[in-house]
């Protein structure tokens, strides 16, 4: 852009110098890049856009929509992780699969939070037979030691060795039959 009597006026090819041409080169590779990363679907969307920019910022509001859509995608996923908890009989690896979709949702959202409060969380999202497991994790190791990855190793060593060898004695109790 060039100004003459005080407007801007794109510059013609002819008065581009060294730093204009290297910006339309740059553009055109940002272009080229973002072509070949893009589905069909989304090409169609950007194919009319006649800067890499253009085509950042359709792409930007298609997937994370305007500041508004965003902010209400975080106060769902906000309620979610506070609603948050263990399902009855359900194993650990797929209450930490639920819980992780939920944290990495808001994560790419830019909200984030600690280890120390993933680990809060959990802990508090656990079914009543996990009580004693919790408890014992929070005195012995404590809420600040412990990773989100560190306490779902421990919650699945006591899954595997203690709380799953005992429920299922009790089923093979239930089954048996008496025979007369």
């Amino acid at each position: 852009m060039k100004k003459v009597e005080e407007i801007n006026v794109p510059k013609t090819e002819d008065e581009y110098d060294a730093q204009d041409i290297k910006k339309v080169e740059n553009n055109a590779k940002a272009i080229n890049i973002i072509y070949c990363a893009v589905n069909p679907d989304d090409y169609r969307k950007i194919s009319c856009c006649t800067t890499a920019k253009e085509m950042w910022d359709k792409l930007e509001i298609t997937y994370e929509g305007t500041d508004q859509v965003r902010e209400a995608k975080i106060d769902f996923l906000t309620h979610e992780y506070e609603l948050f908890h263990m399902k009855e009989n359900e194993k650990i690896d797929e209450m930490f699969e639920r819980f992780s979709k939920i944290v990495n949702d808001l994560h790419a959202l830019k909200k984030t939070y600690t280890d120390k409060e993933l680990v809060r969380k959990i802990l508090r999202s656990l079914t009543p037979e996990w009580r004693s497991k919790a408890d014992a994790i929070q005195e012995s190791i404590g809420i600040t030691n412990v990773t989100i990855d560190g306490l779902r190793d421990n919650l699945k060593t006591y899954e595997s060795t203690i709380l799953f060898p005992s429920l299922g004695e009790q089923k093979k109790k239930g089954i048996a039959l008496k025979a007369t």
